[in-house]
C-alpha cells in the first residue's frame, strides 16, 4: 500500500476540500495523485507557499516551503 500525505497543512489546505492522507494500491497511482495535488495547490492556493512532493519509502509527502520570506503572511506559519 502506498500513501500520499500532506505534511504541512496551511490554512488554504485546511479550507479546501482536499484530504490530507490518501491510500493507493499502486506506486504509480500514488505518485500521480501527489503530483496532481501539489500542482493544484501551487496554482489555486494563496501563493505564499510553494508545494513540492518528496518520496519517502512507500509514501509521497507533500510539504511546503516559503520561496520568498519577504512575502510572509505574518501569522507565524512562515518561519
Amino acid at each position: 500500500m502506498y500513501k500520499v500525505v500532506v505534511s504541512n497543512q496551511c490554512s488554504c489546505f485546511k479550507n479546501s476540500n482536499m484530504n490530507g492522507t490518501l491510500h493507493f494500491e499502486s506506486q504509480d497511482e500514488a505518485k500521480n495523485k501527489a503530483l496532481q495535488m501539489a500542482e493544484k495547490m501551487n496554482k489555486e492556493f494563496c501563493g505564499k507557499h510553494e508545494f513540492e512532493v518528496q518520496e519517502m519509502f512507500t509514501s509521497y509527502v507533500i510539504s511546503f516551503y516559503n520561496p520568498a520570506r519577504d512575502n510572509c503572511c505574518g501569522n507565524g506559519c512562515c518561519i
